[in-house]
């Protein structure tokens, strides 16, 4: 190997000047891994990180998600004890999300004070307090018969005004539950002002609105669907985006900060970080891009063939999404990538 380095500095000297010769070497920040550690132009931290989790009512212990080895289902009792790994690891929050046995059309479940979401917000509160950022789901698609984000009309179209106030109600109980932040997920034209009116007026000034301001119609949802039993028949094109649309996340964005939105969120992540960067760049409060279900499937599902390293996987896709410009990230391995060494982000 000497021998064929040497060979090939010859070469290089004789066909090179030496005024020729590079002069500029970026490799040099590259030489070992302190050197990498201290040039580092995108950082991932624990604080960073947002967890989504399952809350579901009528188990008696937790139960796996086949579709998302590795999370699961869970009890009343272990949601307060994920909550506590979470808080331990020092990730930013934890985002929940309701499983009920009992649905209806209007998804009135969601905003009873004794349904499964809102008694796994007050477990929650009551384990952890104010140590972690307590998020919750503003959206009915669990809730519902029919597995739409709001309320029908008679031909079965999703009705955007009248599901408007049921997204009020439920923030509301959301927030005399104990949560930190609601998160309207449902992409209703004017969620984010009827929302802020209603906590407002019922005393809630302190909740922020984490807005799903560019959710896209996208096929990586589909694991969580598993995860929440969701009833859906069809799809939500008619609400959620296009994504083909990059303008039109921009778009969405700017509406729900003008009406009130304290963050902002993008949905999916890893597929459209070009929406991200966009946003980033022009709004001036925090960012949040959710890696979604089906972007956790897919690296373990290859990791678990052995196809690629799961570690390094996980921490590029991580790094991907804050290079873009996300300042929170939701992603299902919170709590394990927090406990990660720095390098290897």
């Amino acid at each position: 190997t000497q021998g064929v380095s040497s060979a090939a500095s010859d070469v290089y000297k004789r066909q090179l000047p030496e005024m020729l010769r590079p002069l500029v070497r970026p490799r040099r920040l590259r030489t070992t891994p302190a050197m990498r550690r201290m040039v580092a132009e995108t950082r991932v931290s624990p604080a960073q990180l947002m967890l989504p989790a399952f809350v579901a009512e009528g188990l008696t212990e937790p139960r796996e998600i086949s579709a998302m080895p590795g999370q699961y289902q869970h009890t009343l009792d272990s949601i307060k004890k994920l909550a506590e790994q979470a808080a331990e690891a020092g990730i930013a929050g934890i985002d929940l999300f309701g499983v009920p046995t009992e649905k209806d059309e209007i998804g009135s479940q969601a905003w009873n004070p004794e349904g499964i979401l809102n008694k796994g917000i007050a477990a929650v509160r009551d384990a952890v307090g104010d140590d972690l950022v307590i998020c919750t789901d503003t959206c009915l698609d669990e809730f519902t018969s029919h597995g739409h984000c709001g309320a029908l009309t008679e031909d079965g179209r999703v009705d955007n005004d009248a599901t408007l106030p049921l997204y009020a109600a439920m923030a509301v109980s959301q927030a005399r539950a104990g949560a930190h932040v609601v998160s309207p997920s449902g992409m209703m034209d004017g969620q984010i002002a009827v929302i802020r009116e209603a906590l407002d007026d019922a005393g809630f000034t302190d909740v922020a609105i984490l807005a799903y301001s560019a959710k896209y119609a996208s096929a990586f949802f589909g694991p969580f669907r598993e995860a929440v039993d969701c009833s859906l028949k069809g799809d939500r094109k008619a609400y959620q985006q296009d994504p083909a649309n990059r303008i039109e996340g921009m778009r969405e964005t700017l509406l729900d900060v003008a009406e009130g939105a304290d963050m902002v969120m993008v949905k999916p992540a890893s597929h459209y970080l070009d929406v991200l960067s966009d946003v980033a760049a022009e709004v001036t409060i925090p960012v949040a891009a959710y890696q979604v279900s089906g972007e956790y499937a897919m690296l373990e599902s290859a990791a678990a063939k052995g196809w690629i390293d799961r570690r390094r996987c996980i921490s590029e896709s991580l790094t991907s999404i804050v290079r873009a410009g996300a300042d929170i990230v939701l992603t299902y391995w919170a709590i394990e990538a927090a406990g990660w060494p720095r390098e290897e982000f």
